[in-house]
């Protein structure tokens, strides 16, 4: 009896131990198997840190090197007392802060009437290994020296091979370089708004090498009042990165690290709106500059107009699209071609035309003596015409060419270009505008209070910044209603007004 309940107890104790080393054996491998998938789990999670990495790094790595600081000294006159040292670009701006000091003595005043070197700084990019260099023209304008540090911290000397006004595009080149890094050029034609872009300069004029990052805002911007004087043809880039003073002529670059603009110009009153001078403009005009050092544009001999809807609607043409020939100057391309005042050229060389800037643009960088084909609204009807384009003459004579009648003496107003002889005793620091030189005694501008010295800056909201858009201003205020007051911006001294000057009743 008692070895049966022995046998008995031995084998309960044996199912037991086998119980509980199955039990561990299984614990083992569930928790063997929540381990494992821990570390499975967390070796998923794990991102590359290669992914981390900033796409802008090997842009800046890529580029840099080809960027470039310049420093400039201008001669100046020292005539207008110790802030005349403040030229240049943002002159108005740092006068501004540091108004006139008080009344020199004599001597001193004698010492401020010899030429000085004002120093000033600027960036650029060099687009050839030989030591070519893109920039602005007003970082490098009237430059007496010029002084190029590369990002390696060499510091070499420059001349201006060439400079366009026009485009406020210039290119320098250095002496004892070679085999330099170069920053490529993209395609400004593809660019998108939302594209990213970046931008690298000389910012404030001592932070060699900074880049800041944004997107293309916008396209296409025109008619913009830009400090030290705005170029007569604009077509800009606006992005958000951050364009600073000293940045201008420093490249915008797109994601693939290639230039599809130049820095040119800020807003001083806005943040995160700068203007970059499309890169196809400048391909264009540093190509000539470099082999000719000057650049020749196509002529073709009209006022072009904007074409209003108002205008459009009352000639029968309403929602077409085009440029209005306001005028047709004698013995020009456009005079022997046949073009006639109130044609709406719609297609200029197979391109369609928008608005007066980009044709004016167009026509001044189509091939001399190129024959090209027109497409015109004439009376409502499609006409073709074939014209082949002249060399452009001097603004001067552009503009007399292009004054429409009795603009000299244009509501009791006679004004001239500023800077130009005649204007010297109004001492004018503007850089575009015209002045007011005479005013007839009695006439709509007499009692409306302008007088000689003011600055006219725009004519019913259309800028002037030379005599060419001072006439085409007058003709659009002519042709919208000359029974109308006109309204005038005018500055005068450091202030600007509005000024409305009711025509005379005849």
């Amino acid at each position: 009896m008692e070895s049966r309940e022995t046998v008995r107890a031995a084998k309960v104790l044996l199912v037991a131990g086998g119980l509980l080393l199955i039990g561990i054996v299984v614990g083992f491998i569930l928790a063997g198997g929540s381990n494992s998938g821990s570390v499975l789990q967390a070796k998923e999670s794990i991102v590359p840190t290669s992914g981390l990495e900033s796409p802008f790094t090997a842009i800046a790595e890529r580029t840099l090197p080809g960027v470039v600081s310049i420093e400039t000294k201008r001669m100046v006159s020292g005539q207008d007392g110790p802030n005349s040292q403040f030229e240049g670009p943002y002159g108005d701006f740092f006068r501004r802060l540091f108004p006139e000091s008080p009344q020199q003595p004599p001597q001193q005043q004698q010492q401020q009437r010899r030429n000085i070197r004002v120093p000033s700084s600027g960036s650029g990019f060099i687009i050839d290994k030989s030591g070519y260099i893109l920039t602005n023209n007003h970082v490098v304008r009237d430059a007496a020296d010029i002084t190029v540090t590369l990002n390696d911290h060499r510091k070499l000397k420059a001349r201006v091979v060439g400079t366009d006004p026009g485009t406020d595009v210039a290119i320098i080149k250095v002496s004892g370089g070679s085999d330099l890094p170069v920053v490529p050029m993209g395609d400004s034609d593809e660019i998108r708004i939302g594209d990213w872009a970046i931008a690298i300069g000389n910012a404030l004029g001592e932070l060699d090498g900074t880049l800041t990052v944004g997107v293309i805002s916008a396209k296409g911007r025109t008619n913009l009042a830009i400090a030290g004087g705005a170029p007569s043809y604009q077509n800009f880039i606006q992005t958000d990165a951050s364009i600073n003073f000293g940045n201008s002529g420093g490249p915008l670059l797109n994601i693939r690290g290639e230039a599809i603009g130049i820095n040119t110009a800020v807003n001083p009153s806005g943040e995160g709106i700068g203007f970059a001078i499309p890169i196809n403009i400048a391909r264009s005009i540093s190509k000539q500059l470099i082999a000719t050092g000057k650049v020749t544009r196509g002529y073709l001999g009209i006022l072009p107009q904007e074409l209003t809807p108002e205008l459009a609607d009352n000639w029968g043409i309403k929602n077409s699209h085009g440029v209005l020939v306001g005028g047709v100057s004698s013995n020009t391309p456009a005079s022997q071609a046949g073009f006639l005042v109130k044609d709406v050229i719609t297609d200029f060389d197979g391109k369609p035309v928008d608005d007066v800037q980009r044709f004016r643009l167009l026509v001044a960088e189509t091939p001399v003596n190129k024959r090209v084909a027109v497409r015109v609204l004439r009376n409502g009807h499609p006409r073709d015409l074939a014209v082949t384009l002249a060399e452009r003459p001097p603004e001067d004579q552009v503009a007399k060419a292009e004054a429409p009648p009795n603009t000299s003496d244009w509501l009791g107003i006679q004004v001239q270009a500023v800077g130009s002889e005649g204007t010297g005793e109004f001492n004018i620091r503007d850089k575009d505008g015209v002045v007011v030189t005479d005013i007839t005694e009695g006439s709509g501008a007499d009692d409306a209070g302008l007088r000689p010295g003011d600055v006219i800056k725009e004519v019913n909201d259309t800028p002037v910044k030379d005599m060419v858009s001072y006439n085409r201003a007058v003709e659009g205020a002519h042709r919208r209603n000359p029974a109308k007051p006109v309204v005038f911006l005018i500055k005068r001294g450091d202030a600007t007004q509005f000024v409305a000057v009711e025509p005379s009743q005849d």
